[in-house]
């Protein structure tokens, strides 16, 4: 499979974990709602990555990703951006992992709402890249 190619499956699967968490968000199931966001970004990074780079690093370490999608997009973070840079709204969709999928603490209405508007900034962006 080529870079290319597999960029284009995990922009496919970004964009469903982004649909289901809208729809989670919509259901005020907030934590399913973040986690579900947190794999759309995450899904984003890698088909940016192998697009920019042909490479993308499956890391424990979010920092890592973080800086692998920002040196994958150099200076130019996708054109004229409103609010957060993709590898911003990544380290932002990264810190909620935790909370959302392992801790006891509920991620509340708006940080969940965030987390899905973080993700699609990031499927955004990602669409614009896998699509050249």
């Amino acid at each position: 499979m080529s870079a290319r190619s597999a960029a284009q499956t995990h922009v496919t699967k970004a964009r469903e974990f982004l649909e289901a968490a809208e729809w989670n968000l919509e259901g005020e199931l907030y934590n399913a709602a973040a986690s579900n966001a947190v794999t759309s970004g995450i899904n984003c990074k890698d088909a940016i990555c192998l697009v920019l780079t042909d490479r993308s690093a499956k890391s424990d370490q979010h920092t890592a990703a973080v800086a692998e999608l920002r040196a994958a997009l150099g200076v130019n973070a996708v054109g004229a951006v409103q609010g957060p840079t993709p590898p911003t709204a990544l380290g932002r969709l990264l810190r909620m992992k935790s909370k959302s999928q392992y801790q006891a603490a509920d991620v509340s209405p708006s940080d969940a709402a965030r987390a899905v508007g973080w993700a699609r900034k990031l499927l955004d962006a990602a669409t614009l890249i896998v699509a050249d």
